[in-house]
């Protein structure tokens, strides 16, 4: 028997392998109702603590915070073990979840925001790496078609949990929530999640290479949230943020060249499959966000829903999400074979996207939603999958900031989405003369608004084609599994050597 066969049939099973799963997946749980349930908050927070204007630092602040630091936490975990490193940044959101809960003024709250978010960038990375620890590459899809099936889940019920506390409670609720959830999965982790040995480094961090990593995400997400809504894109604001993130970048490319343990290998980046992965992870998440911003306001312009409505009316793209990935998981743990399914959830999310453009002039609750379930069955095809291909095409030991990268650049990947769909939208608002159309949304402009919400399908849709096209070009290599040779170098011993790179993936 080889090593990576004696590795897969050492991994547990039965119950063994139930419960720390279910303790992964409740680690991740508060950071994904963390969003959607604060949503509906925000208006009484505004009210309790600050202007309207101040509460949108509450959302910024998180998310920054979170894709700024993805890629430190992923290091940390290659560099100290995942379990550990899950652990702390569980304990840290925690504890930043109490201190936004007890905020007295928005400041406070803002800043316990930040650590909050700091946390969250760990928590999805180190628990998907976690999972890779924990099951054997074929199995890995199917184990995280049950994670995407809980989220969809989430996603659907945070905003109504979040409107029952708000009106039943407080809003401080919607950051007490997270306490027991959390405190069970930490217990959890800490009972059940089996350690794996790591090699302790005998290389300081990349201190450097972290702040200059840091750095430049903070200054792109920035610019990508503030352009076009609070600044004009050619206001000196978002000139300036665009020029330091483009100068840090630079500079951490040099720098990650240099360093004798970089916070971002270029080799690994550079790796056909973490690559193409991540490409096609990013272009796929700025598609989504047509989905989840403008459908909403599509339904509530064109056909009369209400919020709460709109919200529930994107229950069939939560259904499809979470149908389609568990029969993508099912299919990829009997045959080990994965490569069509994020080709087919392309397909289907470029075909959906089209369809909804030439509907929307034509607007009917009925064919939204079966734009809505196409678009689904395809997403849900796509981003669990493709972190499975890369889990499968690089050594463990590099898990951690192999699943950063992909955690990464679905973050930049939302954001540039939020930036060009929104200017987009924008600009044909402003050409179609309607004015603040979104703040007014009277009968005078509620062609103009369903006209823009056509154009940006119209964008979304190349998008979703262009990610397709990437797809197309990853290499599959069949997943090993209990009783099959592997067949990825996910179970590859590692020789490092102080003078040389280590050895590429099967894909270089």
């Amino acid at each position: 028997m080889t090593q990576g066969q004696a590795e897969v049939q050492a991994l547990p099973r039965g119950t063994a392998l139930a419960t720390p799963f279910i303790a992964v997946v409740l680690a991740m749980l508060p950071a994904v109702l963390d969003q959607t349930i604060l949503a509906t908050a925000l208006p009484t927070i505004a009210v309790d603590l600050g202007r309207i204007t101040d509460v949108s630092w509450v959302v910024t602040a998180y998310v920054v915070a979170a894709a700024a630091t993805t890629p430190l936490w992923g290091k940390l975990g290659d560099r100290h073990g995942h379990k550990p490193m899950l652990e702390l940044s569980l304990a840290i959101f925690l504890g930043a979840s109490a201190l936004c809960g007890v905020a007295q003024d928005i400041a406070m709250l803002v800043g316990a925001r930040v650590v909050q978010g700091v946390a969250a960038g760990g928590l999805m990375t180190l628990a998907m790496a976690a999972i890779g620890d924990l099951v054997s590459p074929r199995e890995r899809a199917r184990f995280q078609g049950y994670i995407a099936a809980t989220f969809a889940v989430a996603t659907v019920a945070g905003p109504l949990i979040g409107g029952v506390l708000v009106d039943h409670a407080s809003w401080r609720w919607v950051f007490y929530v997270n306490l027991p959830l959390g405190l069970l999965a930490l217990t959890g982790l800490h009972l059940r999640l089996p350690s794996r040995d790591v090699e302790r480094p005998d290389r300081s961090l990349d201190s450097v290479g972290a702040g200059l990593l840091v750095g430049a995400t903070a200054a792109f997400m920035l610019a990508c949230i503030w352009g076009g809504t609070r600044y004009a894109w050619d206001s000196p604001p978002i000139v300036g943020l665009g020029a330091a993130s483009a100068v840090l970048a630079v500079a951490l490319a040099f720098r990650e060249r240099r360093a004798a343990d970089p916070i971002v290998p270029l080799d690994l980046v550079r790796t056909p499959t973490v690559a193409i992965a991540s490409a096609g992870l990013f272009l796929a998440t700025a598609a989504l966000f047509a989905i989840n911003v403008f459908v909403p306001l599509f339904l509530q312009t064109a056909t009369g829903a209400t919020p709460t409505e709109a919200g529930l009316l994107l229950v069939p793209a939560m259904l499809g999400i979470a149908i389609s990935t568990n029969y993508a998981g099912r299919a990829i743990s009997r045959t080990g074979r994965y490569k069509r399914y994020p080709v087919a959830g392309l397909t289907l999310m470029t075909a959906a996207l089209a369809w909804l453009a030439v509907v929307v002039h034509d607007p009917s609750r009925v064919t939204t939603g079966i734009g809505l379930a196409v678009f689904g069955l395809g997403f849900g095809m796509v981003g669990q999958v493709l972190i499975v291909a890369v889990q499968n095409g690089v050594d463990r030991r590099r898990l951690g900031v192999a699943m950063a990268a992909t955690t990464f650049f679905r973050g930049l990947g939302g954001a540039v989405g939020a930036a060009v769909l929104g200017a987009v939208f924008a600009a044909r608002i402003g050409t179609a003369g309607g004015g603040d159309a979104v703040g007014a949304l009277g009968s005078g402009v509620r062609a103009d608004v369903i006209d823009a919400v056509g154009t940006v399908f119209a964008v979304a849709a190349p998008i979703a084609g262009t990610a397709l096209a990437v797809v197309l070009l990853l290499k599959e290599v069949p997943l090993a599994g209990p009783g099959a040779p592997p067949a990825g170098p996910s179970f590859l011993p590692v020789k490092p050597h102080p003078d040389r790179r280590p050895r590429a993936s099967h894909d270089d």
